[in-house]
Protein backbone atom coordinates (compact mmCIF):
# COMPACT_ATOMS: atom_id res chain seq x y z
CA UNK A 1 0.00 0.00 0.00
CA UNK A 2 3.09 2.08 0.47
CA UNK A 3 4.78 3.58 -2.39
CA UNK A 4 8.44 4.48 -2.61
CA UNK A 5 9.78 7.58 -3.19
CA UNK A 6 13.83 8.01 -4.52
CA UNK A 7 15.38 10.26 -2.16
CA UNK A 8 17.56 12.93 -4.24
CA UNK A 9 21.03 12.00 -4.87
CA UNK A 10 21.95 15.29 -4.70
CA UNK A 11 21.56 18.60 -1.97
CA UNK A 12 19.68 21.69 -2.50
CA UNK A 13 23.19 23.16 -3.09
CA UNK A 14 24.20 21.06 -5.41
CA UNK A 15 26.79 18.86 -3.63
CA UNK A 16 26.16 15.40 -3.54
CA UNK A 17 23.92 13.42 -0.64
CA UNK A 18 25.51 10.64 1.13
CA UNK A 19 23.26 9.65 3.25
CA UNK A 20 21.22 7.78 0.23
CA UNK A 21 21.89 4.54 1.13
CA UNK A 22 21.93 1.38 -1.51
CA UNK A 23 19.26 -0.82 -0.05
CA UNK A 24 16.79 1.97 -0.07
CA UNK A 25 17.12 2.80 -3.96
CA UNK A 26 16.84 -0.74 -4.63
CA UNK A 27 13.90 -1.05 -2.68
CA UNK A 28 12.77 1.83 -4.06
CA UNK A 29 12.22 0.61 -7.83
CA UNK A 30 10.35 -2.57 -6.74
CA UNK A 31 7.93 -0.71 -4.58
CA UNK A 32 4.61 0.54 -6.88
CA UNK A 33 1.18 1.66 -6.54
CA UNK A 34 -1.56 -0.34 -5.44
CA UNK A 35 -3.54 -1.88 -7.58
CA UNK A 36 -7.20 -1.82 -6.08
CA UNK A 37 -9.71 -4.58 -7.42
CA UNK A 38 -13.08 -2.79 -7.35
CA UNK A 39 -16.66 -4.72 -7.91
CA UNK A 40 -17.63 -3.45 -11.28
CA UNK A 41 -19.84 -4.62 -14.43
CA UNK A 42 -17.02 -5.02 -16.81
CA UNK A 43 -13.33 -6.52 -16.21
CA UNK A 44 -10.66 -4.47 -16.42
CA UNK A 45 -7.08 -5.52 -17.04
CA UNK A 46 -3.59 -3.88 -17.23
CA UNK A 47 0.18 -5.62 -18.00
CA UNK A 48 3.06 -4.24 -15.72
CA UNK A 49 6.34 -5.05 -16.21
CA UNK A 50 8.30 -6.83 -14.02
CA UNK A 51 12.30 -7.43 -13.36
CA UNK A 52 13.97 -9.89 -15.71
CA UNK A 53 11.36 -7.92 -18.81
CA UNK A 54 8.41 -10.30 -17.61
CA UNK A 55 4.70 -8.97 -17.27
CA UNK A 56 2.79 -9.42 -14.89
CA UNK A 57 -1.36 -8.90 -15.79
CA UNK A 58 -3.21 -7.07 -12.99
CA UNK A 59 -7.16 -6.65 -12.28
CA UNK A 60 -8.30 -3.48 -11.57
CA UNK A 61 -11.93 -3.91 -11.75
CA UNK A 62 -13.77 -7.49 -11.43
CA UNK A 63 -17.25 -8.70 -12.31
CA UNK A 64 -17.05 -12.18 -12.15
CA UNK A 65 -15.26 -14.88 -9.27
CA UNK A 66 -14.22 -18.44 -9.53
CA UNK A 67 -15.51 -20.30 -7.24
CA UNK A 68 -14.04 -23.59 -6.21
CA UNK A 69 -16.40 -26.16 -4.27
CA UNK A 70 -14.75 -29.69 -3.87
CA UNK A 71 -13.33 -31.04 -7.43
CA UNK A 72 -15.89 -28.79 -9.41
CA UNK A 73 -15.43 -24.97 -10.18
CA UNK A 74 -17.47 -22.57 -11.67
CA UNK A 75 -17.95 -18.87 -12.69
CA UNK A 76 -20.43 -17.29 -10.38
CA UNK A 77 -21.24 -13.02 -10.95
CA UNK A 78 -20.26 -10.50 -8.03
CA UNK A 79 -22.36 -9.24 -5.81
CA UNK A 80 -21.42 -7.19 -3.22
CA UNK A 81 -17.94 -7.33 -0.62
CA UNK A 82 -19.58 -8.24 2.97
CA UNK A 83 -16.08 -8.12 5.13
CA UNK A 84 -12.49 -7.56 4.24
CA UNK A 85 -9.84 -8.18 7.02
CA UNK A 86 -7.23 -6.03 4.87
CA UNK A 87 -8.90 -2.37 5.62
CA UNK A 88 -12.16 -1.81 7.36
CA UNK A 89 -12.65 0.68 4.30
CA UNK A 90 -12.92 -1.48 1.68
CA UNK A 91 -15.91 -2.65 2.44
CA UNK A 92 -17.98 0.30 1.10
CA UNK A 93 -15.14 0.69 -1.46
CA UNK A 94 -16.08 -2.52 -2.52
CA UNK A 95 -12.37 -3.55 -2.44
CA UNK A 96 -11.52 -7.65 -3.32
CA UNK A 97 -8.44 -8.15 -1.95
CA UNK A 98 -7.35 -12.16 -0.34
CA UNK A 99 -9.24 -13.08 2.32
CA UNK A 100 -12.03 -10.93 1.29
CA UNK A 101 -15.62 -12.37 1.68
CA UNK A 102 -18.19 -11.70 -0.92
CA UNK A 103 -21.73 -12.46 -2.24
CA UNK A 104 -21.92 -14.16 -5.25
CA UNK A 105 -24.76 -15.05 -7.37
CA UNK A 106 -24.08 -18.68 -8.49
CA UNK A 107 -26.44 -20.44 -10.68
CA UNK A 108 -29.61 -18.34 -9.38
CA UNK A 109 -28.26 -18.80 -5.82
CA UNK A 110 -26.98 -15.95 -3.43
CA UNK A 111 -23.91 -17.60 -2.10
CA UNK A 112 -20.99 -16.49 0.23
CA UNK A 113 -17.19 -16.75 -1.66
CA UNK A 114 -13.93 -16.31 0.49
CA UNK A 115 -11.17 -14.54 -1.93
CA UNK A 116 -8.34 -17.27 -2.04
CA UNK A 117 -6.14 -15.49 -4.68
CA UNK A 118 -4.69 -12.10 -5.16
CA UNK A 119 -6.27 -10.27 -7.83
CA UNK A 120 -3.71 -7.66 -7.81
CA UNK A 121 -0.84 -10.23 -8.48
CA UNK A 122 -2.24 -12.87 -10.55
CA UNK A 123 -5.03 -11.16 -12.52
CA UNK A 124 -8.24 -13.06 -12.06
CA UNK A 125 -10.47 -13.57 -8.79
CA UNK A 126 -10.88 -17.09 -7.37
CA UNK A 127 -12.29 -18.12 -4.01
CA UNK A 128 -14.52 -21.20 -2.14
CA UNK A 129 -17.59 -21.20 -0.45
CA UNK A 130 -17.97 -20.42 2.94
CA UNK A 131 -20.80 -22.49 4.65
Amino acid sequence: MVEWKKKSKRKITGGINHSVNRKTKSLSEKGGIFSKTIVEDEDKRHKVKTIGGREKQKITKAKFVIVSQGDKTSKAKILNVLTNPADKHFVRQKVVTKGAVIKADLDGKEVQVKITSRPGQSGSVSGVLVK
